[in-house]
């Protein structure tokens, strides 16, 4: 947020949305337990490499269902197609 301000907001455009869900108390809880993994610097990265990763943190789940694994700190995985064809894009604001 503060990187945006300073450098202008309309160059991000995920902005307002990251705004409204940090001032609501309930998205944010949600939200400060999800992360991105990043795959030499990249968020997006080619799908063998994403099924590599999740199979390794399924297997870290201790089960092959994608969620429960909740001794380990990890409560789901959840894998994006980043290709706008299969996957709706965010708001253009």
């Amino acid at each position: 947020m503060s990187e945006a301000e300073r450098l202008g907001i309309e160059r991000y455009p995920l902005y307002q949305w990251t705004r409204e869900t940090i001032e609501n108390p309930e998205k944010k809880a949600k939200y400060l337990r999800s992360f991105t993994v990043y795959v030499n610097g990249e968020q997006i990265y080619d799908k063998r490499t994403a099924d590599a990763m999740e199979t390794e943190l399924l297997a870290l789940c201790g089960e092959s269902g994608a969620s429960g694994g909740i001794e380990s700190g990890i409560e789901r995985i959840s894998k994006f197609d980043t290709n706008p064809a299969g996957n709706p894009q965010p708001p253009g604001r």
